[in-house]
């Protein structure tokens, strides 16, 4: 017995590290169960489309006599369909080599011997569970009509139409916002159970002995009562005595109030979710987008840059923890979310790709602590994503690249300026993005003149940064306070300057090396 015992467990974990196998079962996974897999929107389409054909071939089956293949087709084909869906939602709703191997380990850990009892009741109460959920339920009812011999069950090929809650994400949407009302529902349903039966046993004592009356069973009382109760009022059962017009005028009454707080009911539900609602579709239209920027912070500084980053046709989203600067981004025509860009949590909600869809997340909040808190989130959840933030105060430098910030927007230096004046020419500003990616060896640098240097460079022409293949794009005048873009040789240097060079890394290392050798 512990041989077997010892067999099945060694198959359970040879089934868990199975890659052929556990690849079948994410992919099956994925298809029926993952909204965002690339297939199952197709797979979705075609169910949709067997079900509605079934129910075609039903109506048309009612007054017609429909060809031998059609009701094979319905009643066989789709039946087995059905069955082999069921039978895979059955697999993946839980792992019984999990299981298994959990009982296992968990009876090493404690010396204790391996307890079958418990594994099959886990088991069966994970699949019992999946069983007796109403979706379930329904794509059982769904296969019923392929036993041909009750012909009864033919009618359950109408049960199909309710598979469409599995496939139409609007639908599924509905059912989502009506369940989060479920107690008002029943609440409702049982004060309209308890009218319904009261007012049907009334009018059934009023009216089954008055001569002429249409109410003669329980069933019409019943009958007329949900018929009066709903308002529809069909007028072909009517109460004649005075004590039965009575319990109708009761009824009515009773009827606006349900009908009233059924609509209330709906009209709450859709309000409250709303903005739920607004912000699946933004995040769904999101996750379709490549070549991403997400701009954390919508204040002065950032709705400059958002808008030459729109000019240049790019995807942008606006992610800030203030209401007030989102409705601000949204009324700016940008796509925007009232999320705190500190939490980790936020990033997740956005289901997208940190590392193929985004392009550079810009940490723009106008305080280099949020910014340094924003850089440290992104980084404990991606390593390798290009981040980009606006310092405020040169002191704070240091912390933010220690966050990881891969490139520094300083409005007192280039970079800043560059960026600003260039963020609107998509050509230039991918220049500038490759410049401070990660895989660059192209690199754009700044080297600040000093005494020293002076003392043997006074003159741009005197920099001999041709001669090591570095390109001196300008220099930032410290005592003018601004930038001069490709400077003539003759422009005197002086102590606090900053020179703006771009080349490959090692080039500037070796001249940053020259210029310090030159002033010793």
């Amino acid at each position: 017995m512990d041989k077997i015992n010892r067999s099945l467990i060694d198959l359970a974990y040879f089934i868990n590290a199975s890659v052929p196998y556990q690849k079948k079962k994410r992919f099956f996974s994925n298809l029926l169960e993952n909204s965002d897999y690339k297939y199952k929107k197709y797979f979705d389409i075609f169910m949709i489309f067997l079900v509605f054909s079934s129910i075609s071939i039903f109506i048309h089956s009612v007054k017609h006599t429909i060809p031998e293949y059609l009701d094979i087709f319905n009643t066989y084909l789709l039946s087995i369909i059905f069955l082999v869906e069921y039978i895979l939602r059955l697999w993946i709703t839980s792992s019984i080599s999990k299981v298994v191997i959990n009982q296992d380990e968990y009876s090493d850990l404690l010396d204790k011997p391996f307890e079958w009892q418990y594994v099959i009741k886990r088991i069966l109460k994970d699949k019992l569970q999946f069983i007796i959920s109403v979706r379930a339920i329904i794509d059982l009812l769904a296969i019923l009509p392929f036993f041909q011999e009750l012909r009864l069950l033919r009618v359950f090929i109408l049960f199909r139409v309710f598979k469409l809650f599995r496939y139409a994400k609007s639908v599924q949407l509905l059912t989502s916002i009506l369940v989060n009302k479920k107690f008002e529902f029943i609440t409702l349903g049982m004060f309209a159970g308890i009218v319904i039966f009261v007012s049907s046993v009334l009018i059934y004592a009023m009216e089954a002995n008055e001569p002429g009356t249409r109410i003669v069973s329980l069933y019409e009382a019943f009958y007329w009562s949900i018929v009066t109760i709903s308002t529809v009022g069909y007028g072909d059962i009517t109460p004649i005595s005075k004590e039965g017009q009575f319990v109708a005028m009761l009824v009515i009454i009773s009827g606006i109030s349900v009908l009233a707080f059924t609509t209330s009911l709906f009209v709450s539900s859709f309000t409250e979710k709303i903005d739920d609602i607004k912000e699946n579709k933004v995040i769904n239209d999101i996750s379709k987008q490549q070549r991403l920027y997400i701009v954390c912070g919508y204040e002065n500084i950032a709705k400059e840059v958002v808008k030459k980053l729109l000019k240049a046709d790019y995807s942008i989203l606006v992610i800030d923890e203030s209401l007030q600067r989102v409705e601000e981004a949204k009324k700016d025509g940008v796509t925007a979310l009232h999320y705190n860009p500190g939490y980790i949590d936020s990033y997740s909600k956005l289901n997208v790709d940190l590392t193929t869809q985004v392009k550079a997340i810009l940490c723009l909040r106008e305080n280099d602590v949020e910014n340094v808190y924003t850089a440290l989130t992104i980084r404990s959840i991606n390593k390798d994503v290009q981040i980009m933030s606006l310092l405020m105060k040169n002191e704070n430098r240091g912390k933010l690249i220690h966050s990881g910030v891969n490139e520094i927007l300083y409005d007192k230096e280039f970079v800043g300026v560059l960026a600003k004046e260039y963020v609107g020419q998509a050509v230039a500003f991918e220049a500038i993005h490759a410049f401070g990616s990660a895989g660059s060896v192209i690199k754009i640098n700044e080297i600040a003149i000093t005494e020293r240097i002076l003392e043997h460079t006074a003159f741009v022409k005197e920099l001999e940064n041709i001669k090591y293949r570095i390109v001196l794009l300008g220099i930032y005048k410290k005592s003018r306070g601004r930038f001069f873009f490709n400077p003539l040789d003759d422009t005197l240097l002086e102590v606090g300057d900053i020179l703006v060079v771009v080349g490959n890394y090692m080039f500037i290392r070796e001249f940053i090396k020259f210029l310090i050798s030159k002033s010793v």
